[in-house]
């Protein structure tokens, strides 16, 4: 990660440096709508591939930018490599969506859960790995490894994935977010993204100097949130796909419950509770609990509702909902460490999460309004007299 006291050495000032990471958000959104559609063309296979490749070399080449010339060349070259960087990302993750989607169409939840567990791992292992080999050999052994491991990956996956074919459809993003449940889980995935991304610019520096901790120890308090969000991954994606009905209620105490983890993380100067170490902690337990309550079922929720309206079951499909689910993580992801990093110097980390957990608290009460008023016009079409068998069952099995 290109740290604030490497780019003020290079001449950057912390706004510039705030957009080079805004600009991979950016970057990322733009580029996730755009090969989300074109999926079917490109190829889920290549595009995996490719965006391994891209990714792989970016980051050997995120590396080298100590040698660039101070000033403005050094801040474009770092515009230019996190441009590509977000490319190459969104290409594995939009390809990956619909390749494991395609492969395991009736354990989307479980596979993807089970997955996020090697999310979590790479989560605690990164940052003490890369920690490591930064103060043993310098700033540009850790991308060199990790770009090297990424592109060793690359034909590794070119022999194994299958290549999938597929037929160009007609259906579009407009289509798809035009979908009442689509916009709702839309809002849903931008809430989940921003909060977690509020804490990347802000946790560490509260940890540090509320509880005085080194900094060797504030890292150990990031396990707990994703150590928990890892082991319960698996557990969250297995009910999702055995109980589909179970998924909207997740989705909606999934909100519930991290706005109440944020709220409680300050905790809220509102709620006079004094700041402890041991309740911080906690309540990144709760929070990674509950982001995996929300996250896992989501993609496969958003899946079943575009078929459900009319989309073809394949590729194309695949690729759009990939395609816009990476488009709204970008997002949160660009608006949440933005405006938290500005509400925390203005307000203060409490009032910052406070506020923070008001996006989740809001998609998890607008979904559950959602699907109250979803399931009594269901009820009512039921009841009502004119009709045929045939539409009744439907609608009783979409509600299933």
């Amino acid at each position: 990660m290109l740290t604030f006291s490497f780019a003020e050495k290079k001449g950057a000032s912390d706004t510039v440096v705030g957009l080079i990471f805004g600009c991979f958000a950016l970057s990322n959104f733009l580029t996730s709508l755009i090969l989300g559609n074109y999926l079917v063309q490109i190829g889920a296979k290549f595009m995996f591939v490719a965006g391994m490749f891209v990714s792989g070399c970016v980051t050997i080449l995120f590396g080298m930018l100590d040698r660039a010339p101070d000033g403005p060349i050094f801040i474009g070259l770092c515009f230019l490599v996190r441009a590509m960087d977000a490319i190459g990302f969104a290409a594995a993750v939009t390809a990956s969506f619909s390749i494991l989607a395609k492969a395991f169409p009736n354990n989307i939840a479980t596979v993807m859960g089970s997955l996020e567990t090697f999310t979590g791992l790479g989560l605690v292992l990164g940052p003490p790995i890369g920690g490591f080999l930064f103060q043993s050999f310098g700033y540009e052994v850790p991308f060199i490894v990790l770009g090297c491991i990424v592109l060793i990956l690359v034909p590794l996956n070119m022999y194994l994935l299958p290549k999938y074919d597929a037929i160009a459809t007609k259906e579009s993003f407009w289509m798809l977010v035009t979908l009442p449940k689509v916009v709702f889980l839309c809002f849903t995935r931008f809430s989940l993204s921003a909060c977690l991304g509020f804490l990347d610019p802000t946790m560490s520096l509260f940890v540090s100097e509320k509880f005085k901790l080194p900094a060797g120890y504030v890292g150990l308090v990031f396990l707990a949130l994703a150590l928990s969000y890892s082991l319960s991954s698996p557990l969250l994606g297995l009910l999702s796909d055995k109980m589909p009905r179970l998924r909207k209620w997740l989705l909606v105490f999934g909100g519930l419950l991290t706005a109440l983890s944020f709220f409680l993380l300050g905790p809220a100067p509102i709620l006079h509770i004094e700041s402890k170490l041991w309740m911080f902690v906690l309540m990144l337990v709760l929070y990674g609990f509950s982001f995996g309550m929300s996250c896992i079922p989501l993609f496969p929720e958003m899946l079943s509702c575009a078929y459900e309206n009319g989309f073809e079951q394949g590729l194309s499909a695949l690729g759009l909902v990939s395609g816009l689910c990476g488009a709204m993580w970008s997002l949160g992801g660009f608006v949440g460490p933005t405006l938290g990093g500005f509400l925390n110097e203005r307000l203060g980390f409490e009032w910052a999460a406070t506020i923070q957990g008001g996006w989740a608290l809001l998609s998890g009460l607008a979904i559950g309004i959602f699907y109250i008023l979803e399931a009594s016009r269901r009820r009512s079409s039921l009841q009502t007299p004119p009709g045929t068998n045939e539409e009744r069952i439907h609608l009783l099995a979409s509600e299933m």
